[in-house]
């Protein structure tokens, strides 16, 4: 039968009362999700509110990143881990495996003919060549070698493995949605590797070859034109079928529009796309190039997407919220959803170049994506 004791709201009582109920609703895991005060105790609302966030923050390659990586060749060999990366983690989400709220960045370094046996996993990925002219990804039986500037696709779900073929060290910058997973309870891994041979499944460290290792690029690499002789079903069908992106054809749409107006807040910016939809590359996180052009500098602009910015080019600033990052080349800037933000290149003779991931289609795909910009006196415009 419940308690109908009644409690004078004006006795001094009423204050153990309201404790011995809050201790009751949280010992039960529940949330008391209704404002009886403006004071600390009791202010439910800010209580509520108060998840982790990430801050803007920025990485530097040469003086953090590098020395780590190089330290940790000489330590920790293929015998210990088939990994040897370092993932960016915001230190407003820490100890979570996050570089912004959805998406995380890692450096891994492979030594000269280190290649790892495939696996495969739920979150999507990407490869972008920093260093080193033979990195290795071989995904779904396309064997791909790319360097500097060159973006690897390795789907959801698709046999993939990674590796350097070459004689020097390589490099190279991951962007993977697994914080989003994570939140969605989605993730697994899955290392057993199999394949059929002499009519048997057994398993294998290294995938056969099924497609040539120019296929990328002999039939998406022209616009416009979609051969019909082919299957464009690769892996699962959710992404791109295009896994390798070269750096001179970008490159080269970059330095033909130089001279275009470009965008206010974003400058010169073009999109990784899948070439048979026009879409992003993946349904839950896109990529750009964007060009700053000498001594150019963008109007402030605020999204609730997320964005991870890599220099891949030249040197200059950020403001994001209310503070300045100085970066360079190969170093990473944070870039919360919901803080404005500015570019400017710090060179007068040289373009700025960075290389940008984005959750921006999850956030379309849930109607949650909005765009605003401060125009040149300073209001607050809306973009989309």
């Amino acid at each position: 039968m419940a308690d109908t004791t009644v409690i004078d709201k004006t006795d001094s009582n009423r204050e153990a009362a309201l404790g011995a109920l809050y201790d009751d609703v949280f010992n039960a895991h529940m949330f008391p999700f209704w404002a009886t005060t403006t004071d600390v105790a009791h202010d439910e609302v800010k209580q509520l509110m108060a998840t982790k966030r990430a801050v803007p923050y920025l990485w530097r390659y040469r003086d953090q990143i590098e020395p780590l990586l190089q330290r940790s060749a000489e330590l920790v060999t293929m015998d210990d881990s088939e990994r040897r990366s370092l993932v960016l983690v915001n230190p407003g989400l820490a100890p979570t495996r996050a570089t912004v709220s959805t998406l995380y960045t890692a450096y891994r370094l492979n030594d000269p003919h280190e290649v790892m046996p495939p696996h495969r996993h739920s979150p999507n990925a990407i490869r972008f060549g920093l260093t080193g002219e033979m990195n290795f990804t071989g995904v779904e039986g396309e064997d791909i070698t790319f360097g500097p500037g060159d973006l690897v696709l390795t789907p959801h779900d698709t046999w993939h493995n990674h590796g350097n073929t070459g004689d020097e060290p390589a490099v190279n910058l991951s962007v993977l949605d697994l914080p989003l997973v994570e939140i969605l309870n989605a993730i697994y891994f899955d290392h057993d590797y199999k394949e059929v041979k002499d009519g048997k499944m057994v398993a294998a460290k290294q995938q056969s070859a099924r497609f040539p290792s120019d296929y990328s690029a002999r039939i998406y690499e022209s616009g416009g034109y979609t051969p019909r002789f082919v299957s464009h079903y690769r892996g699962t069908g959710a992404a791109s079928p295009m896994y390798l992106y070269r750096w001179a054809p970008m490159r080269e749409i970059l330095d033909k529009h130089k001279d275009w107006d470009g965008d206010p807040y974003e400058a010169l910016m073009v999109e990784y796309t899948d070439p048979t939809t026009g879409g992003p590359v993946y349904k839950t996180v896109t990529f750009f190039a964007q060009m700053l052009r000498p001594g150019e500098k963008t109007q402030p602009l605020k999204q609730t997407a997320s964005l991870l910015v890599a220099p891949f080019e030249g040197s200059g600033y950020s403001i994001v919220g209310d503070q300045r990052f100085d970066w360079q080349q190969f170093d990473t800037l944070a870039v919360p959803g919901g803080e404005w933000c500015q570019h400017v290149n710090g060179s007068d003779t040289d373009p700025a170049i960075l290389f940008v991931a984005s959750d921006e289609p999850t956030l379309k795909k849930l109607g949650f994506y909005k765009k605003w910009g401060r125009d040149g006196s300073g209001d607050t415009v809306s973009l989309v």
